[in-house]
């Protein structure tokens, strides 16, 4: 294999590396699978129940995950003004997801969203998917399969003067309205003033059998410390259940054929700010939890209970006792056959008293039998209330009391927007929309860099690409027809294209023609000519001659390496200048962000992380103007060398042949000699 074969072997791979680089650097680029191309918008929405996060160790399962949407995380302007594009699909990017909007409102910019995580796994990253931007797509909520059939009742509470609806499947709305406090821990809330009740009609989805299981659950926030203030309570004759807080510690009361159990949940709940509250009931075990963690346990099962239920207000115990004017005449009817001696007649007095209440009808304001403080009516505000006919597992309840709280961005966070049908999709679209004029300034710099970067780098590969075909066909000619210097240089022509003695057709003139070996050798003719010329035709040359021919030829070499290394100090400007030229971007969109941020007082990541980000990009912008000039560089440098090797040894070779051929004969007088 010779010379030039090998160095066209090499230049055809470069080439296609150089193709295959610039097809990848440019290909449309999408971070993966996308849902639905009908859906200009996504990002991802990551719940992170590992160490790094909520720090979640045990079991959660399916769980419905409150998505806090604001300007922060959600570009609003993007989607539908009622949000009715919005669509949560899995981490599988496949599977979609059931949802149902709480609040949404793009004018404020704030949105409360349930979806239904199914499966949600402790100790790691769990990945959903949130794609908007449909203008033509109708809303698809669906409040009832947002939760699983093991879920009672669901009060978001955000009706306002109506009773509060149930979003579960069961449809146990409450009979009574109450007072809207707003500004609660998840949009609306519910307030108390001692006085009211919100009561829940009885019904077969929440009655509660004996021994049964139960998972109770709300957000709470006391006005102050209340003695045996009553959250929750549910009576069905000599049963009941009352949850509440004794001076803001969570206490459960038991009921079970008049005999009463309490149990109590660890440390005070502090006043004026929001807390969890959650109370599981199974196999004989009663577990309070406070803000996700497990506060106290009472060991008593549940007792049957199918009456009505009241949050805020032992409402059943307050009822007020029968009419006194009724009661004489209920007591004659009882007595009237008794003393006619109607034996029949007698037992009828013996329902009336067992249906008597077994609590009387001043509980709420009496003692109860073992002496403990009176019940009486909650004051505070109540948010998401919610009960399952299953005990939930404390991931479960952990999660619900890390999801739903201040606390939320430990186990939630979101990526950026990407965007679908554009090689700038995805991260690096939300980032150039952040980057600011100097930044585009810089970037406007580097880009014309670039440009001028590779039309140089395309033009010199493009020049020695002919230079080596040129000197390859070139030096094939030149040896065939070394033996004959004269007719090779045709001293005696007066055409100036010598043709290497007629050994070169018409085909080969025009590649020969890009070769510096070949302008070389025509500069050497020229010299011989010349020299001749005025020698009286003879054909000699001296040592002088010969010297003065190859200072010629040298000049002829460094006007050729000239013409190789033309532009190339562009490459090295961009190899040296891009990254400083990218790091002083960088360095003056950090100073804006940072100073922006002061500015605002805004410090949350949200209002970081984009700026930072954009200011980056400059710096990228310097490096991708400068590593594809120095491997251009580089590589150009090693062809361009070459050339000039080549040039020194035909140099050498071509002056080496003219002093044979036409050196001074010994004993010649100096005047034949040309000079």
């Amino acid at each position: 294999m010779t010379l030039g074969t090998r160095k066209g072997i090499q230049l055809r791979i470069a080439q296609a590396v150089a193709a295959l680089v610039l097809v990848v650097a440019l290909w449309p680029q999408q971070a993966a699978a996308w849902w639905n191309d009908e859906w200009s918008m996504r990002k991802k929405i990551v719940f992170d129940t590992g160490a790094s996060g909520a720090a979640v160790s045990d079991a959660i399962g399916t769980t419905p995950m409150l998505v806090r949407l604001h300007v922060g995380n959600f570009r609003f302007g993007s989607a539908k003004e009622d949000g009715g594009d919005l669509r949560f699909v899995a981490g599988d990017d496949k599977t979609p997801l059931k949802h149902h909007v709480e609040k949404y409102d793009s004018l404020i910019g704030e949105a409360l969203i349930w979806v239904a995580v199914p499966d949600l796994k402790p100790g790691t990253k769990n990945e959903i998917w949130l794609y908007y931007g449909n203008a033509k797509v109708p809303a698809a909520v669906d409040a009832k399969n947002t939760y699983d059939p093991n879920t009672l009742l669901v009060y978001h509470f955000a009706e306002r003067g109506t009773p509060p609806q149930d979003i579960s499947a069961w449809g146990n709305s409450a009979t009574t309205p109450v007072a809207a406090a707003d500004g609660a821990i998840i949009g609306q809330g519910a307030r108390f003033d001692g006085q009211s009740a919100l009561t829940i009609p009885a019904g077969p989805p929440l009655a509660t059998a004996e021994g049964g299981e139960m998972t109770w659950s709300l957000w709470l926030k006391s006005a102050a410390p209340q003695p045996r203030a009553v959250l929750y309570a549910r009576r069905d004759g000599a049963n009941a259940l009352i949850i509440g807080l004794d001076n803001g510690v969570p206490f459960v009361e038991v009921t079970a054929a008049g005999a009463t159990q309490r149990g109590v949940g660890g440390a005070a709940i502090p006043a004026a700010t929001w807390h969890h509250l959650a109370v599981t009931a199974k196999a004989g075990q009663i577990v309070i939890y406070v803000d996700g963690a497990q506060a106290g346990t009472l060991a008593a099962a549940l007792p049957a209970l199918t009456g009505i239920a009241s949050v805020g207000k032992d409402a059943a115990a307050a009822a007020p006792a029968p009419d006194a004017a009724a009661a004489p005449v209920a007591a004659d009817a009882a007595a009237a056959p008794a003393a006619a001696g109607d034996a029949a007649a007698a037992p009828a007095a013996t329902p009336d008293a067992a249906a008597a209440p077994t609590v009387p009808a001043d509980a709420a304001v009496a003692p109860d039998a073992a002496g403990a403080a009176p019940l009486i009516g909650f004051v505070g505000d109540i948010d998401e209330f919610q009960i399952a006919k299953v005990a939930r597992p404390a991931g479960f309840i952990k999660v619900a009391a890390i999801g739903q709280g201040p606390d939320q961005a430990k186990l939630t966070t979101f990526s950026v927007d990407e965007e679908t049908a554009s090689w700038l999709s995805g991260y690096f679209a939300v980032i150039l929309k952040s980057v600011t004029l100097d930044g585009w300034i810089v970037i406007g710099i580097l880009a014309i860099m670039m440009v001028i970067s590779w039309v140089v780098m395309v033009d010199r590969v493009s020049y020695l690409n002919r230079v080596t075909k040129g000197n390859t066909v070139f030096l094939k000619h030149f040896r065939e027809a070394a033996n004959d210097l004269e007719g090779v240089l045709q001293l005696d022509s007066e055409e100036s294209d010598p043709s290497l003695g007629g050994g070169v057709d018409v085909k080969h003139h025009k590649i020969i023609h890009a070769s510096p070996l070949y302008r070389l050798m025509h500069l050497g003719a020229q010299q011989i000519r010349l020299r001749f010329s005025g020698n009286g035709g003879a054909r000699a040359l001296s040592p002088q001659a010969i010297q003065s021919i190859r200072a010629v030829l040298d000049s002829g070499l460094i006007h050729e390496a000239q013409r190789l290394n033309k532009m190339m100090v562009m490459l090295t400007i961009a190899i040296s200048g891009g990254p400083f030229l990218g790091l002083l971007g960088t360095v003056v969109g950090v100073m804006i962000t940072f100073a922006a941020i002061a500015a605002s007082g805004d410090v949350n990541v949200n209002a970081i992380a984009p700026g930072i980000a954009a200011a980056l990009v400059a710096t990228v912008a310097g490096l991708a103007v400068a590593i594809p000039a120095l491997f251009g560089y580089n590589y150009l440098t090693i062809r361009i060398k070459d050339a000039t090797n080549d040039m020194h040894v035909f140099v050498d070779e071509l002056v080496t042949k003219m002093a044979e051929s036409y050196h001074q004969q010994p004993g010649a007088p100096r005047r034949q000699a040309a000079e």
